[in-house]
């Protein structure tokens, strides 16, 4: 189990300074200086009660469930998508951001999901109605329902102001993944407007529970690419540790601190 660790930006113009005082001796200019983001990452497994805690704590100890607010999170657990866009692949991508000022708040939490696969799954079963062998695998973190992509292994996230269509970015995301057995199959990587700020794999934890999260404090997060395991869930397709050729990983809980307008 890993606890929060920091990194801090180091000033750009300090290293500028140093250079030039150096360049003579060093040829280094300030075009070598590569100003780092700053970072808070958790990472977890096994019993991720405690990490999870900390990391809410980070993005914010207050669970928005409405439209309109600017500080605290969000979270997804999946257990209240109704049955028709359960255990199929119809879950629409922007389930949880209705624009609908009529329509339920419990559907407007900014998150948007896109996948070069065919959709996405919500399942009840862990997976087990794909294929039977499913069921010993994998377990849900917050009981009843997990959820996959259909077709691919990648989930590209972005956000909304919850309820509008107003483009908006976070500071931070963190993910639950379930039978992680391969180091680096599942991993979440963030983007701003101007490229990546990283990629962050989940600790590995063989049919049990994993966790990665990282907070950027000095920068706005348009983007997350979650790629969850080695490929696509299927029919006769069994994971790496039931005799298959990749390591196959569904996902739990998602927690994002709440979407800004840009």
């Amino acid at each position: 189990m890993t606890r929060p660790i920091s990194s801090r930006r180091t000033p750009r113009a300090l290293l500028a300074t140093l250079c030039a005082a150096l360049f003579v001796l060093t040829g280094c200019d300030t075009s070598d200086v590569v100003d780092e983001p700053a970072r808070t990452v958790v990472t977890a497994s096994g019993d991720i009660t405690a990490d999870l805690a900390a990391f809410r704590t980070i993005l914010g100890d207050s669970l928005n469930k409405t439209p309109g607010t600017t500080t605290g999170r969000r979270e997804i657990d999946w257990d209240a998508v109704p049955a028709a866009f359960s255990d199929n692949d119809a879950f629409p991508g922007d389930f949880f951001n209705l624009t609908d000022p009529d329509g339920p708040n419990a559907r407007k939490r900014g998150a948007v999901f896109a996948t070069p696969g065919t959709g996405f799954r919500v399942s009840g079963t862990d997976l087990a109605d794909i294929d039977p062998s499913y069921d010993a695998q994998f377990d849900a973190f917050s009981p009843t329902k997990t959820f996959v992509a259909a077709g691919s292994a990648v989930t590209d996230v972005t956000f909304q102001r919850p309820g509008e269509a107003t483009a908006a970015a976070v500071h931070g995301f963190g993910v639950v993944f379930s039978d992680v057995d391969v180091a680096g199959a599942a991993t979440v990587e963030f983007f701003s407007a101007a490229g990546s700020l990283g990629r962050y794999a989940a600790p590995v934890a063989p049919q049990g529970i994993s966790l990665v999260g990282v907070h950027f404090p000095d920068d706005d997060v348009v983007r997350v690419r979650i790629v969850s395991g080695g490929g696509a869930l299927g029919a006769g397709v069994h994971d790496v540790s039931d005799g298959g050729s990749a390591d196959l990983v569904v996902m739990d809980d998602f927690l994002y601190d709440e979407p800004r307008a840009l």
